[in-house]
C-alpha cells in the first residue's frame, strides 16, 4: 500500500538524492530504506529511481509519484491542523512561500505581529522567484505564496495584496546622478545587473521597456543575479545600474550608498498578490493566516 510512513521515505531520498542521506535523516538504516522502496517498486510495478553511482535521480514514473506523494502528505498535515483546530488548540506549522521582495521586506513585520497574537503558531516561509513559488503551490509543496506578478493559470486564485514600484538605481558616482532625469533611449547604452528570468521584478522590467518601444535583449545586461540583496551589492560596487523595488533600497538611499533617477516616460507600479490553488480546501489554522494578510494590506 502506498502509506504515508513509505512515501516520507521516498520523498526524503528525492530531496536528499541519497539513500543514505536519507536514511539518517530520518534516523533508519540504509537497509531499511531500501526495503521500504523495493516494496514501492514491486507494487507499483515500474522502478522509481536510477542509481547513478552515489546520486540517485527519480524515473518518470517515480517525479509522477513524487508529485502526488507531497500532496498527499500535505493533505496529511491539513488534517491533523484541521483536527487541532477543532479542539481549540492553535499550534502547528504553516509553510507559505514568497518572493524576493515580498518575502524580505513584507512578511517579517507581518509575521512578527502574527505572533504576537498566536504564539504557538510556527510559520516556515520558502523563498524563490515567483516561478518557483507558483510551482510549489500547484505541487501542493507549500501552503500559499506572496509573489510579485498576477500569474495566468486557471489552478490559481490571485489576491491583490499592496502596491510597489520600481526605481531606477545606480552607484552615486555614476555619469547620471544628480540629473533630473534621463530619456528612456539612454538605457540601451548602459551597463545593466538585473534579476533573474522569472522573477517578478525582471517580467515587470520587460513589461514596462516594451511600453515604451525597448526590448529587454536591447539592453547591454553585465550580469543575471538571483536575489535583489545581490543586484544591490553589484550596483553599489559600480557593475552597472538596475531597476529594484523601491521598498528593497530605502536604507541605502538614506545612507546615499545608492541613488536613484526617474525615466521620463516610464513609470513601473506593479501589485503583490497572494496566491493559492482553488482546488486545495485550506485548514482552518492556515486560513486564520490567511484572513490576517489580507487584513494588512
Amino acid at each position: 500500500m502506498l502509506d504515508l510512513h513509505r512515501l516520507k521515505i521516498f520523498i526524503a531520498i528525492i530531496e536528499m538524492k541519497s539513500f543514505s542521506k536519507a536514511a539518517r535523516h530520518l534516523y533508519l538504516t540504509q537497509p531499511t530504506v531500501s526495503q521500504h522502496v523495493n516494496y514501492l517498486e514491486e507494487y507499483l510495478g515500474v522502478p522509481l529511481f536510477d542509481r547513478l553511482g552515489k546520486e540517485v535521480r527519480p524515473t518518470r514514473a517515480g517525479k509522477i509519484l513524487h508529485t502526488y506523494a507531497l500532496r498527499l502528505l500535505r493533505m496529511a498535515d491539513d488534517a491533523e491542523l484541521a483536527v487541532a483546530y477543532y479542539k481549540g488548540e492553535k499550534s502547528g506549522t504553516i509553510i507559505t512561500g514568497a518572493s524576493n521582495v515580498p518575502g524580505e521586506y513584507i512578511l517579517p513585520q507581518i509575521l512578527g505581529r502574527f505572533k504576537e497574537k498566536y504564539p504557538g503558531i510556527v510559520i516556515r516561509v520558502q523563498l524563490g522567484d515567483t516561478g518557483d513559488i507558483i510551482d510549489k503551490i500547484l505541487n501542493y509543496e507549500i501552503d500559499f505564496g506572496l509573489v510579485g506578478a498576477r500569474v495566468a493559470n486557471d489552478q490559481l486564485r490571485c489576491s491583490r495584496f499592496t502596491d510597489d514600484e520600481l526605481c531606477l538605481i545606480m552607484p552615486p558616482a555614476h555619469p547620471w546622478a544628480g540629473k533630473r532625469f534621463i530619456e528612456p533611449a539612454a538605457l540601451q547604452r548602459a551597463a545593466f545587473v538585473i534579476r533573474e528570468s522569472g522573477s517578478g521584478t525582471r517580467m515587470m522590467v520587460e513589461q514596462a521597456l516594451r511600453k515604451a518601444g525597448i526590448e529587454a535583449d536591447e539592453l547591454s545586461i553585465i550580469a543575471e543575479l538571483g536575489t535583489n540583496a545581490a543586484v544591490k551589492q553589484a550596483v553599489k560596487a559600480g557593475l552597472g545600474i538596475s531597476f529594484v523595488s523601491k521598498r528593497s533600497v530605502v536604507d541605502e538611499l538614506a545612507m546615499n550608498v545608492i541613488t536613484s533617477i526617474p525615466v521620463r516616460g516610464l513609470k513601473m507600479q506593479r501589485s503583490f498578490y497572494i496566491v493559492r490553488h482553488k482546488k486545495r480546501e485550506l485548514p482552518p489554522l492556515v486560513k486564520e493566516f490567511h484572513r490576517f494578510l489580507l487584513s494588512q494590506r
